[in-house]
């Protein structure tokens, strides 16, 4: 087996024989002497001829993590391992690239835990107290604890200030490896030895020879009593001993403690492991070196007796090289890009972190909007107040408007219940619900001075289920073969709800729980935006935009929405392309009628000639909704990344109260009769917006029609998750 090892190294040597030998950079005496032994070792095992290729290693010494990255960007070094946070500095700031990715026991991610000694300490209790973190910027220390703090508010960052300087009034003492040149009260809590030699000051640096460096050195941090709280990765809660750990617990998000053992359910985030990074010129041959030393060193190298990588014990200390939980490396290849390599959500904490130096100074919300009548309402909007700069911003759907989210390229929005799941899914988070109550009341708690709302009771809307009055034999069971209406894909009222009852006594809907494959079988042909097939074949397309196809999942196609399902009913200004049934909202149903004539649609249609269908057969006035109706509907979220909510809650809490005071103003938030359409970025049965970032998305849809969402998307196919659903945590 060994001459086999030997064969599969030469053959990497001979394509790389020239290369010069690989300069690997250190940061303590102890990873020094690691890497070191490491040389020797590869000089023992492969034979003489290839020593010259790259066997020669040698150990560049460098006094911190940030001046390896100085040494490897000025050709002075070629390899080292960072925390996922310092791995993205420096990529987009210094220009290097990541080539392979620690893998540990549950794949490439670790999950960021607060761990205290005080059993009385809580998560919204920390202001005042001493933290201990393994490192600025880092996953575990800094990036995914604050993005939670700042998500709950529960850590105040103004924007005219840095986050260091946020982070260091928000506790009391500190130790933050690596923060010096942020914010010197940073580091009062750190031990390292302190000279005006550059390379001979350890204090506060992102070193092995600082104490309270990494996720060790966080916990020693706080074991000496240093401090009272320490972030650190999940792997290192291992090497706390068993006798020790019932002293120990974690904090968790809900605001109670946890054993340490309960670390998945009890942590702050999942974020990427640590990787290795190079020059971008010098990637092929630092794969080709990875590849070679794991082959013979890693957990299942042919040499690993003679020296063991991924373990750093016998040199005094830990996580030296490498993390010593890791199991392999993952070889990246050149066309990963940074956000494949970390994963979108972490890379949109970072630069709303201020990792790329943007910072909360630039406080433009960019709101989504997916039609040209939404694009019309947001940009009167942004005219009408004086709060924070807005932004509209183009998508072509809900779900799009998931996706830029998630990609960092729009901020907020308001989305129906279904798309709050899939928003859910995919790492967004609630900043406020819309209420659609009687009365709005004021609470106590409102930042700056704000109007607060908050209530315990979120009234939904019903879905329904209209027909003309005139059609008398339409009902449920008797659908079959006719023509639908539905407000747009992943709609609750025209695409969750109705699917549920025996719409055709021809055809058992039930056998699926695919709501688009059960309307395809039932129905002749029908307008469901976003979908396709027979079930876009009675939309019509946009008369706004002459190039907006016909079935478009927004406003720009006519029968979009629940003013689009209606005017489905009754048929274009023709009196053709019209349905038999429309599945909508019973919200603004009977003033979306009156408007049919108002807005020159058609003519002469009054809520007496239309009615529900019933669930149990029968048909019934428009007013007798409360009793015949397909199912109440939980109320649209507005939804952004976790580290934004604080600001798009502040500025639609200023937006809101600036309206609400300027009664003058033709603009009206929660009204779009004027643009020609309804519900435009907001329902316009809304009475205002109510607090609720301090909730989950799944509380406040509420576990039937959670439960509901869950069944239905686990045997339906959808874009949108399938993006949401990458996990950089397991694709390597």
């Amino acid at each position: 087996m060994r001459a086999v090892l030997v064969i599969l190294i030469s053959f990497i040597c001979f394509h790389f024989s020239l290369a010069k030998k690989m300069r690997w950079c250190t940061v303590s005496d102890p990873e020094h002497r690691k890497c070191a032994e490491l040389a020797k070792a590869l000089v023992a095992v492969l034979p003489p001829a290839a020593v010259a290729a790259f066997a020669r290693l040698s150990c560049v010494r460098a006094y911190s993590t940030t001046d390896c990255i100085n040494k490897i960007r000025a050709n002075r070094a070629d390899v080292v391992t960072l925390d996922a946070g310092e791995v993205y500095t420096a990529v987009k700031q210094f220009g290097l690239t990541a080539i392979a990715k620690e893998i540990y026991n549950e794949g490439g991610c670790i999950l960021a835990v607060a761990v205290v000694r005080n059993r009385t300490l809580d998560l919204r209790s920390l202001q005042g107290h001493r933290s201990c973190h393994s490192g600025a910027r880092w996953t575990a220390g800094w990036s995914l604890p604050l993005g939670f703090l700042l998500s709950r508010n529960y850590l105040t960052w103004a924007e005219d200030q840095p986050l260091s300087q946020a982070v260091s009034a928000f506790f009391s003492a500190s130790c933050v490896p690596g923060a010096a040149g942020m914010a010197p009260a940073l580091c009062a809590l750190c031990q390292g030895e302190k000279s005006y030699i550059r390379h001979r000051n350890y204090h506060c640096e992102t070193s092995h020879s600082e104490p309270f460096y990494n996720s060790q050195g966080a916990l020693r941090c706080l074991k000496t009593g240093a401090g009272d709280v320490a972030f650190v990765e999940h792997t290192a809660l291992e090497s706390i001993d068993e006798s020790d750990k019932k002293d120990f617990s974690l904090l968790c998000t809900d605001g109670t403690q946890a054993p340490l053992s309960q670390f998945r359910i009890c942590n702050l985030g999942r974020g990427p492991g640590g990787s290795v990074v190079t020059r971008l010129n010098n990637r092929k041959t630092a794969r080709k070196f990875l590849v070679a030393t794991q082959m013979a060193f890693g957990q299942r190298g042919r040499e690993k007796q003679r020296f063991q990588l991924f373990e750093s014990a016998p040199f005094g200390s830990s996580d030296l090289l490498f993390k010593d939980v890791t199991q392999k490396l993952a070889i990246l290849p050149d066309d990963k890009d940074i956000s494949q390599v970390l994963g979108l959500d972490y890379v949109a904490l970072l630069k709303g972190l201020g990792h790329e130096g943007s910072s909360l100074e630039d406080s433009v919300v960019r709101w989504c909007c997916i039609s040209n009548a939404e694009q019309a309402k947001c940009e009167k909007w942004a005219l009408s107040i004086k709060s924070d700069p807005l932004v509209c911003v183009r998508a072509v759907s809900m779900s799009d408007c998931v996706e830029k989210i998630k990609r960092d390229e729009v901020d907020a929005v308001s989305l129906d219940a279904t798309h709050a799941f899939i928003a859910g899914k995919c790492g967004l988070v609630p900043v406020v619900t819309e209420f659609y109550g009687t009365t709005c009341v004021p609470s106590e708690g409102g930042p700056d001075g704000t109007v607060h709302l908050e209530t315990d009771v979120l009234p939904p809307v019903l879905g329904v289920a209209v027909v003309k009055r005139s059609s008398r034999s339409v009902s449920f069971g008797t659908l079959g073969g006719r023509r639908s209406c539905h407000g747009h894909m992943y709609s609750p009222a025209g695409w969750m709800l109705p699917y549920q009852y025996h719409l055709s006594l021809e055809h058992n809907s039930t056998s699926t729980c695919d709501p688009t494959k059960v309307y395809s079988e039932v129905f002749w042909k029908g307008c469901l935006p976003g979908s396709q097939g027979n079930l876009c074949k009675v939309c019509m397309g946009g008369t706004v935009e002459a190039a907006t196809k016909r079935c478009a999942d927004n406003h720009n196609e006519r029968y979009y929405g629940n003013m689009g399902a209606l005017r489905c009913l009754v048929g274009d200004a023709s009196g053709k392309s019209y349905g038999d049934v429309a599945f909508l909202e019973q919200h603004n149903l009977e003033t979306n009628i009156l408007s049919l004539s108002t807005s020159g649609w058609a003519e002469g249609w009054l809520p007496w000639d239309f009615e529900l269908l019933c669930g149990d057969g029968r048909r019934a006035p428009l007013s007798e909704w409360e009793s015949c109706n397909l199912g109440t509907i939980p109320p649209n979220i507005i939804m952004t990344r976790p580290v934004l909510t604080a600001r798009v809650y502040d500025f639609l809490m200023k937006s809101q109260e600036t309206l609400a005071a300027n009664q003058g103003t033709e603009f009206r938030l929660f009204q779009s009769e004027q643009y020609g359409e309804s519900d435009l970025l907001f329902k316009d049965a809304t009475k205002c917006l109510v607090h609720t970032s301090h909730l989950d998305y799944r509380t406040i849809l509420g576990e039937d029609f959670y439960r509901q969402a869950e069944t239905v998307f686990n045997c339906t196919h959808s874009d949108i998750l399938e993006f949401c659903n990458q996990d950089i945590c397991s694709i390597f």
